[in-house]
């Protein structure tokens, strides 16, 4: 696996491969094949946080700007921020601004609407929630889905100028 994959494909890769062997119907190897994955990931996070532990907060927390570090500390409940902390770092890196309207610890949903602010409205929902769910996936691996809520109504836009039926002013 190269330093460049991302926590996102490696959940993928796993899991086609715990696929591929559901598809062999070898229920055994299945269930080994989950077992091995469960016991390097509390052997890796073992390490990870006794690494944590020798660093100290000062030499972790400049580490968190690195997407690979941050989403291996927030998978193995390592990360010094708290969930609602790293749920609105990855907010602000979207192109599309959003508004958090609230994130249910018991489904992992968060719920999100575009915010008031005028933006292109490029790409529309569907785009906005894709980008959000890529954003969190390695930081915030607590949220599941990502739920759209419709836009704020804009107020109205008053024109203000001459009426086409108003006399001209002559000077």
């Amino acid at each position: 696996m190269s330093a460049a994959m991302d926590a996102r494909e490696a959940g993928r890769r796993v899991d086609a491969v715990l696929d591929r062997l559901a598809a062999t119907g070898d229920r055994q190897a299945c269930e080994a094949a989950e077992e091995l994955v469960r016991v390097l990931m509390d052997f890796y996070g073992a390490g990870l946080a006794r690494i944590v532990e020798r660093l100290g907060a000062g030499p972790v927390s400049r580490m968190l700007g690195d997407d690979l570090v941050a989403s291996l500390l927030a998978l193995h409940d390592l990360h010094p921020e708290d969930v609602d902390a790293r749920i609105a770092r990855a907010l602000a890196t979207l192109r599309e601004p959003v508004e958090p309207l609230g994130f249910d610890t018991a489904t992992g949903v968060l719920r999100l609407r575009p915010a008031a602010t005028g933006g292109c409205g490029c790409g529309g929902d569907d785009a906005v929630r894709r980008a959000a769910e890529d954003a969190l996936a390695g930081i915030a691996p607590e949220v599941t889905a990502v739920e759209m809520e419709p836009a704020p109504p804009q107020p109205a836009l008053l024109q203000i100028g001459r009426s086409p039926h108003a006399p001209a002013r002559v000077p």
